[in-house]
């Protein structure tokens, strides 16, 4: 199994912004407890800062992954271009957060993206990417019955 990992805005900052929000663990560090928690699953990883990389790698991850896991950061709330990405892709997409997007600004409150995604999960800290994980190997197991 292959997944993609796709973070936008930001999170290149995480561990050292807001700890308070965000924790103190890079999103490198964790990512290598993801690898070594699920060694049988090949994880590759992009984080950008700008909106038009995150589409092109949506677009070709969306093609060859067995999934997609995506932080689009503040794009998530702003981003029709991101949310057409998703929708034309075949791969499913599980959109993730950090932090409950519900308990914080008003407008955080609203994502364009997560019509056409398959899931959300926001309010874990990190561990929101493994239970994403998890909910893509769960689907994954249940195409192949």
């Amino acid at each position: 199994m292959q997944i993609m990992i796709i973070n936008g805005p930001n999170l290149n900052l995480l561990g050292r912004r807001e700890p308070e929000k965000y924790g103190h663990s890079s999103f490198e560090e964790y990512f290598l407890v993801l690898k070594s928690r699920y060694p049988d699953i090949i994880f590759e990883y992009f984080q950008s800062n700008i909106e038009g990389e995150i589409i092109n790698e949506i677009q070709k991850s969306g093609f060859s992954s067995d999934g997609i896991i995506l932080n689009a950061g503040g794009y998530t709330h702003t981003s029709v271009s991101i949310t057409d990405a998703i929708a034309a892709v075949k791969t499913a997409v599980i959109e993730v957060h950090v932090t409950n997007i519900s308990a914080r600004e008003e407008f955080r409150h609203t994502s364009l993206i997560g019509r056409n995604c398959a899931g959300s999960i926001s309010g874990f800290g990190l561990d929101s990417y493994r239970l994403a994980v998890e909910a893509l190997i769960s689907m994954n197991n249940s195409k192949k019955k």
